[in-house]
């Protein structure tokens, strides 16, 4: 696929809740974090959906099911239904009943949503390697997913069954701090069998093919925490896309992104669906947002000027993505982020 390098955080004279119709939402850091709602979500997401957007929420997590999610939303005061709810289950249970014959068995690693998606495609979760299943499929399954599981999917991997993952999230957020997530369990399971799982979650295009087809959207904004999901997801996928910072990233990863992780625009929290987002304009040598002014020196990022910290931000991320191109900047914008601080 070729598209343009972004070079710069994009502007927008009208609030995003009204430029998009539909805000596909990642959930873990960006709704929630460790199920309590992260502050501003729950009335920004009120304010947008009363203002006609709709709103859809896409996740990586593979271990709820839609029906418990949109429970849990509707609990936070977030009014949920079922079909707003998209997970990389469903999208791996569609990839699978593309492959296998129609009520096929397949093996279950995870939780309760990977067995209601493999359900509504006619399929049969099992539980054993020796249940004769036809897939392998892999998804989060708690921090109580005994490790047996992850031996049972070697046995039928290694007998030349297939094997699909939901997603290879290596971290998930909870009110802790950063969890291993699917991903790290996958590795497991690579290193036992030497295989490759076809994974159908974000950042691939199976996932975004779910959410086109349950959400029907037409002028979609990926609104994610995480570069190299929610972000590339939007990228492979040509459509727009908002970070917020309240999950995984900061600033010297976005600063960093390679071209397929740059976001349409960056955000602190759910408040900007509600807003317009400020313009990224050339200043001299350098780029300018608000009341700063970023530059790319020989070996740093500079900044001068003041205002709102995530003007700063934005104008860093001009100067560092036009001097990277289509790799990642390098330059130190340590100093810069620290005045901003970010």
């Amino acid at each position: 696929m070729s598209q343009t390098v972004r070079t710069r955080p994009e502007g927008s004279g009208q609030a995003l809740s009204e430029a998009y119709d539909t805000a596909l939402l990642d959930l873990d850091g960006v709704v929630y974090a460790g199920g309590n709602a992260i502050a501003y979500a729950v009335e920004s997401l009120g304010t947008a959906r009363s203002g006609g957007m709709h709103l859809a929420y896409v996740t990586n997590n593979a271990l709820r099911t839609p029906d418990a999610v949109a429970a849990h939303l509707t609990e936070l005061g977030i009014p949920t239904g079922a079909l707003d709810v998209i997970t990389s289950a469903q999208a791996a249970a569609r990839l699978i009943s593309e492959q296998v014959p129609a009520g096929a068995r397949v093996l279950v690693i995870g939780g309760e949503g990977l067995r209601v998606a493999l359900r509504e495609r006619g399929l049969e979760p099992v539980e054993s390697a020796d249940d004769d299943p036809a897939a392998v499929v892999q998804g989060f399954g708690g921090a109580d997913l005994p490790w047996g599981r992850f031996a049972e999917a070697s046995y039928a991997i290694a007998r030349g069954v297939p094997w699909f993952a939901s997603n290879t999230d290596l971290t998930i957020p909870s009110a802790r701090g950063i969890a291993p997530g699917n991903g790290a369990a996958v590795e497991v399971v690579r290193i036992a069998t030497g295989a490759e799982p076809q994974v159908a979650g974000k950042p691939l295009p199976p996932m975004h093919r779910e959410t086109i087809l349950r959400t029907g959207a037409r002028r979609p904004l990926v609104v994610g925490d995480r570069l190299d999901t929610d972000i590339e997801g939007a990228f492979n996928g040509e459509v727009d896309s908002l970070l917020v910072l309240t999950g995984v990233t900061d600033g010297a990863q976005l600063l960093a992104a390679p071209p397929q992780h740059r976001p349409t625009y960056v955000d602190a929290d759910l408040r900007g669906l509600l807003t317009g987002q400020p313009d990224v304009v050339e200043a001299g040598d350098g780029f300018r947002c608000g009341g700063w002014t970023a530059t790319a020196g020989r070996e740093r990022l500079e900044l001068e000027g003041d205002g709102e910290a995530l003007d700063g931000l934005r104008a860093l991320c001009a100067a560092a993505w036009t001097a990277a191109g289509d790799g990642a900047c390098e330059l130190d914008g340590g100093k810069a982020l620290a005045r901003l601080g970010l």
